[in-house]
């Protein structure tokens, strides 16, 4: 996984005003790193209007709907640390992790991003990286 996350997709010490804005973000690194259209960051936005996709322990997973498949063009990742944190429906968001993934590897995706998030530890870590590198190993040592 860990070639699905590159460095210019990692954002650190971000701070937005909404939800909407971190989603926007996550899916512009996306659109820029070629892996979706534009399209992609609409059916992330309707996404979350369906369902939450806030998993706990400061992190929100936004990503497309169903309906954007023809939209994803590669499987990807983006990581925005927002230190200082975000409502997100109610809850306190630290990082947001886009993802865009081709051919149904986003189910997968998802399930090794919330493995290595059920660690708190792990979170911290991530919360208080100082640089893409420091995210990269904390997200390699929890086998992401």
């Amino acid at each position: 996984m860990e070639n699905l996350l590159r460095d210019e997709n990692i954002l650190l010490n971000q701070s937005f005003n909404t939800q909407a804005e971190a989603i926007e973000r996550a899916g512009q690194l996306l659109v820029q790193s070629g892996a979706v259209t534009e399209d992609y960051i609409q059916a992330m936005l309707e996404r979350e209007t369906i369902v939450s996709t806030y998993m706990g322990n400061w992190l929100a997973i936004p990503h497309g709907t169903d309906d954007a498949k023809s939209a994803v063009l590669d499987s990807s990742l983006s990581l925005l640390q927002i230190p200082n944190g975000l409502d997100w429906n109610g809850e306190e968001v630290k990082v947001v992790i886009g993802i865009a993934g081709r051919d149904g590897t986003h189910l997968e995706l998802l399930s090794q991003i919330a493995i290595a998030f059920s660690d708190e530890a792990n979170v911290d870590k991530i919360v208080n990286a100082q640089t893409t590198e420091e995210i990269r190993r904390i997200l390699k040592e929890a086998d992401v």
